[in-house]
């Protein structure tokens, strides 16, 4: 997207020609002067597509201060902040829109932003309103599709990808995003003959090649790995490219029992990735999260927030259950899983929660008012009420929420929330053997991945001491050994009647958009001991890293092939 450049705009941003001499006896055809406004945004691109962002943000900038609200200046600096600052791209994008409220582009961005933010309902509306004016618009159909798959609606996604495929069969977004919609729906093997067709015309082939392996278990080595390798020669492979291939690679491996090559392809996937992470940094906002949620603090603000008892919050480390956990629950009549939802992030980033030094974060959390309080959780109750309405419980699933439970507790007194643990090792390895984005950077390599899980503990037993009693812990090993009496445990601290639909979990109609999605529609079933095993003389450094931790009592356990 940060390419994509609105044809009705591009015309005016090329530079101009030689000036033609006039013809004899004739007179001179007057060449426009080009406006010094578009000279400077056509370096702003050019200096976008070289990566060098904070010169193009500030050529836009300057465009502003002499022309304020020039459309292409907002809009392009819409796509320089997304990723990085989601809720000023947000401001740019509705800026640019209300300039030229019948640029198409200008309204797929817009929605595009939204889509970031999970913010679903003006997502769609906004790449509708595109699509009403240019309906053949594929990017905006492809948008459309994702939107509603994240919305939980998969099914309405089918449409304007198949429209779209109709206009254009060679679109890298097509094949992949109607993939998508078919395996949110566990129609993994309508999905597959999309990702081989995408395979075969080599349409963003390392993409459809990592989503390929990904539909299902492997128990031979299947034509596919050998033209993976094979692809990872190429000289003219990407950085992106290679992750994917090397992620695609090592699932396969994985799935083979060829563990040793597994990692290395794994391994080489995460060098690929270049992804950093500030460990220090880290710390020291984790020491300031336990310095400044203390139980004095807590019991100086009893009374904040909404008393409701709809929210419910499934949170841990990524691959530690918290699918499986979400499931069983949503088979329940009276609950709605609605997947990771970022709104509580939001909340957070906008109140100064995330990334701030030490004593800017305590002047955040501490300007927080009871009327600030009840407005923000009842803009969030607006939220999921949105998504369902009739629901006794709505889960939001992000696991990373484990960092923002002192936010739940000042907005959401009467919220479950249910902490899901896995035995430390084998979660951290079924962590690195993933293809995480740039906001895991922590998974970038085994020993910064088990320092990270040292303080997702270290942060997650403060809770424990700060929120007595409130906080639900459901070990993966006691669900897997034990399915029935654990699931009635988590119906219970629901405050739920039994429904025997929960311990049918993978028969549950409804979309599944996690890396789980196949895994979660199979049963629990009996697996090997400690799979982390396997791996044991190539993970030496999460090991160390993960010190005490790594030690575990359980010799033996029953696996459910969500976490694997």
């Amino acid at each position: 997207m940060n390419n994509r450049l609105p044809p009705a705009w591009s015309k005016h941003l090329k530079a101009p020609g030689p000036k033609a001499s006039p013809l004899p006896k004739a007179k001179p055809i007057p060449v426009p002067p080009v406006r010094s406004d578009d000279m400077l945004l056509r370096m702003a691109l050019e200096l976008q597509q070289a990566k060098k962002l904070s010169e193009a943000q500030e050529l836009c900038l300057r465009v502003l201060a002499r022309t304020p609200n020039h459309p292409l200046a907002l809009y392009i600096l819409g796509t320089l902040t997304l990723n990085h600052d989601d809720e000023m791209s947000l401001r740019y994008f509705a800026r640019a829109v209300g300039e030229e409220p019948r640029n198409p582009y200008f309204h797929l961005s817009l929605g595009e932003a939204y889509l970031k933010v999970s913010e679903y309902s003006p997502a769609i509306r906004h790449m509708q309103h595109a699509l009403e004016l240019k309906p053949d618009l594929v990017e905006a159909l492809c948008a459309l599709g994702l939107a509603y798959i994240g919305f939980g609606k998969p099914e309405l996604a089918l449409r304007p990808y198949e429209k779209a495929l109709e206009i254009n069969r060679d679109h890298p977004r097509v094949r992949a995003g109607l993939a998508n919609a078919l395996t949110s729906l566990g129609r993994m093997e309508e999905a597959t003959v999309y990702l081989k067709e995408a395979v075969e015309r080599r349409i963003a082939m390392p993409a459809a090649y990592n989503d390929l392996v990904q539909t299902r278990k492997f128990t031979e080595e299947p034509a596919e790995l050998a033209s993976i390798l094979i692809e990872l020669r190429n000289p003219k492979l990407d950085p992106d490219g290679a992750q994917q291939l090397h992620h695609a690679a090592g699932k396969v491996l994985n799935d083979l029992q060829r563990y040793e090559d597994a990692m290395y392809h794994f391994k080489k996937a995460k060098q690929a990735a270049g992804y950093k992470f500030d460990l220090e940094f880290y710390r020291r906002w984790v020491d300031s999260m336990i310095d400044i949620f203390s139980p004095e603090m807590l019991a100086a603000r009893a009374g904040y927030g909404s008393p409701s008892e709809v929210p419910v919050f499934v949170l841990g480390m990524p691959r530690s259950g918290t699918t499986l956990t979400e499931q069983i629950c949503a088979s329940h009549p009276d609950v709605h899983g609605a997947g990771e939802l970022s709104k509580l992030s939001r909340t957070a980033n906008a109140l100064g929660f995330l990334n701030r030094p030490a004593e800017d974060l305590r002047q955040s959390i501490m300007s927080i008012t009871p009327d600030l309080s009840r407005t923000l959780a009842e803009a969030h109750m607006s939220y999921l009420s949105e998504r369902a309405p009739g629901a006794l419980r709505v889960i939001d699933k992000r696991p990373h929420n484990f960092e923002l439970i002192g936010l739940i507790g000042l907005l959401f007194p009467n919220a479950r929330i249910i902490h899901c643990r896995r035995d430390a090792i084998d979660n951290c390895v079924s962590c690195f053997a993933l293809n995480f984005t740039e906001s895991h950077g922590y998974n970038s390599d085994l020993s910064t991945l088990g320092l990270y899980y040292r303080e997702y503990d270290r942060l997650m037993r403060h809770w424990d001491r700060v929120f007595p009693g409130r906080i639900f812990e459901s070990s993966y090993e006691t669900l897997a050994g034990d399915q029935e009496a654990q699931s009635r445990r988590l119906v219970d601290y629901l405050g739920l009647p039994w429904d025997n639909a929960c311990l049918r979990f993978f028969d549950k109609d409804g979309s599944v958009n996690t890396f789980s999605r196949w895994q979660v529609r199979q049963p629990i079933y009996t697996s090997s001991v400690k799979r982390w095993k396997n791996y044991e003389s190539e993970i030496q450094p999460l090991i160390q890293s993960l010190g005490d931790l790594a030690e575990t009592k359980n010799e033996s356990r029953l696996e459910h092939p969500l976490t694997r």
